[in-house]
């Protein structure tokens, strides 16, 4: 916005938004949650309660038995994500989750896109493969385009299971178990 040299800027303050629930809201965030389209306060809650039920999403029940299969059998895990802030968060998360959870030989990588291509390669299940022997790959943020890569880890014996959010191409790749909730047919009530 251009000012003319003798005028002054104002800045006008917009007003609050009713939000059922949220008056003890700062004014701020009721602007801000308003501006949002949020009316209610339980809209902005983000407690563990409110969570859509894990049940429902597809391939969960798969990827379950998996994990603890290769808990009882001290399998060892290797752990594959993305590069970006859910990817390496995920990944993060997941490693801290399976060591509280009594898995002893765990390992992560997160490769470089430039050197390995994006997702589950078979470059990089091949490198992968020579320096850890994982018995079970577990993709996080990545893998449900992973065709050729699964198919690499299938061949030298390593399971996958799949866990993403990305959209599947038309062919999914042959994994143990893939949790997704963008999969074909999926009804999970949430998307992202």
């Amino acid at each position: 916005m251009m000012l003319e040299a003798n005028k002054k800027a104002v800045i006008k303050r917009r007003p609050d938004h009713p939000i059922q629930g949220g008056e003890h809201l700062p004014s701020l965030l009721r602007r801000l949650y308003g501006a949002r389209g949020i009316r209610h306060a339980e809209e902005a809650d983000f407690d563990l309660k409110h969570l859509l039920p894990y049940t429902q999403l597809p391939g969960i029940n798969q990827a379950v038995e998996l994990l603890l299969q290769a808990l009882r059998e001290r399998r060892r895990l290797l752990i594959v994500g993305d590069y970006d802030a859910d990817g390496a968060t995920a990944t993060a998360v997941l490693l801290r989750a399976l060591k509280q959870f009594g898995f002893k030989h765990l390992n992560y990588a997160v490769p470089n896109r430039f050197q390995y291509g994006y997702g589950l390669t078979p470059k990089l299940v091949e490198e992968m493969h020579q320096r850890h022997r994982p018995d079970l790959i577990v993709t996080v943020d990545n893998g449900v385009s992973s065709v050729s890569g699964v198919a690499a880890a299938n061949a030298l014996g390593i399971q996958t299971l799949v866990s993403d959010h990305h959209l599947a191409g038309d062919t999914l790749p042959a994994a143990a178990a893939i949790v997704n909730p963008n999969l074909p047919g999926s009804d999970f009530p949430s998307r992202a």
